[in-house]
């Protein structure tokens, strides 16, 4: 309850700092200003960010660290990058974009511990994520890899797509989005370790943009607006469509938009929250919606009682 009700008052506290930076600018006109608000605008909307410090000789940085391009001119073998934060806990989504032509050996999107050498083929061209037991990768090809084995995973993806991962840290699973359409789990059982997003490419100046970065901690609140998202897999306003304070609609839309905003398919487990769930012919569905339903309402109440 702590780590939710402190997302509530950085959210307020955030949301403050830049309709009074906004001012600032409207009345000022000042360039650093306006660079300032960007960089809040950023810390807002972004977790994390690509690290400069962890990447191959091939990666290069631009648009605030959001963008990674490699191999400027030629290549001659495989680039990578981490993000800058680590994910030990809580619920992890971020989006990836591909923003260049897909095409060589690989370009690929995934995760991967402390211990994955991001220049293992610096001068090889080779599928660096997933080749060892410390890292999962998926590729543009559609291929799944771990610990160097592969497997047809989704279908391929090219120039302009965006992979969507999610990182459950609290059921240790990890599963893949394209286009904000569920692809499937990807791997399990990853509870209690720790690791990075990480992207990395063979193909000459290609680049990808990492467009969402958002955390939550594994709160009530989380646990029943993924319910209501398993519930109503294909709704495109979950949150609308409920009787919900305005508030607390407000912060679910704002705080918590990925969970609503990407589609599960039909009978699909991405979003569950471990609790087997007895469901009646006819009547089940209804059951779920106004237990979560009233779920997201107690945590608005204790909220307010906090706020008091």
């Amino acid at each position: 309850m702590c780590d939710v009700w402190n997302s509530q008052q950085y959210y307020f506290t955030t949301t403050h700092c830049l309709s009074y930076k906004l001012r600032l600018i409207l009345f000022n006109s000042d360039f650093e200003s306006l660079r300032s608000v960007w960089s809040l605008f950023l810390l807002f909307f972004l977790d994390w960010v690509w690290d400069e410090h962890c990447k191959s000789s091939g990666a290069f940085l631009s648009k605030d660290s959001r963008k990674v391009s490699f191999h400027s001119d030629y290549s001659c073998g495989t680039a990578a990058i981490r993000g800058r934060k680590e994910l030990s806990e809580g619920q992890h989504y971020w989006e990836v974009k591909m923003t260049s032509p897909v095409y060589g050996t690989d370009m690929m999107v995934g995760i991967g511990t402390s211990e994955v050498n991001l220049d293992k083929f610096k001068y090889s061209f080779g599928s660096l994520l997933g080749h060892d037991e410390d890292s999962w990768g998926l590729s543009y090809t559609g291929l799944l890899q771990h610990k160097g084995d592969k497997v047809k995973f989704s279908p391929r993806f090219g120039q302009g797509s965006v992979i969507g991962v999610h990182l459950d840290t609290w059921h240790g699973t990890l599963s893949f989005y394209q286009n904000r359409q569920f692809i499937g789990v990807a791997a399990t059982n990853l509870q209690n370790k720790k690791f990075y997003p990480m992207v990395c490419s063979t193909a000459a100046k290609s680049s990808m943009k990492v467009i969402r970065a958002c955390y939550t901690p594994t709160s009530l609140q989380y646990l029943c607006s993924a319910r209501l998202r398993q519930t109503l897999p294909c709704c495109p306003d979950v949150v609308g469509a409920l009787e919900l304070p305005p508030g607390l609609r407000t912060f679910l839309q704002t705080q918590l938009f990925w969970i609503f905003s990407v589609n599960s398919r039909t009978g699909s487990s991405e979003f569950s929250d471990g609790v087997t769930c007895s469901r009646r012919r006819g009547d089940g569905k209804d059951l779920v919606m106004v237990e979560a339903t009233a779920g997201l309402t107690r945590f608005s109440c204790w909220i307010c009682l906090l706020h008091t």
